[in-house]
């Protein structure tokens, strides 16, 4: 993991939840602890599928792909 990117990340996010806090325009995110804990769930979720190597390729399957 590239710590600079991440820091470069987390930056770039507080600016931009700073801005709109100042425009007064709601966040395209969950505006609650217990909402982006859900989100943090889902890129581990994701991630341990990748790492695991299980998984269904749903297109495929519909012949979609």
């Amino acid at each position: 993991m590239n710590t600079t990117l991440v820091a470069a990340a987390l930056v770039v996010g507080v600016c931009t939840g700073a801005l709109f806090a100042g425009l007064r325009v709601p966040i395209p995110a969950p505006p609650s602890l217990p909402g982006v804990v859900g989100i943090v769930g889902i890129y581990l979720g994701y991630r341990l599928v990748e790492v695991t190597g299980v998984g269904f390729d749903v297109l495929r399957w519909l012949g979609l792909s």
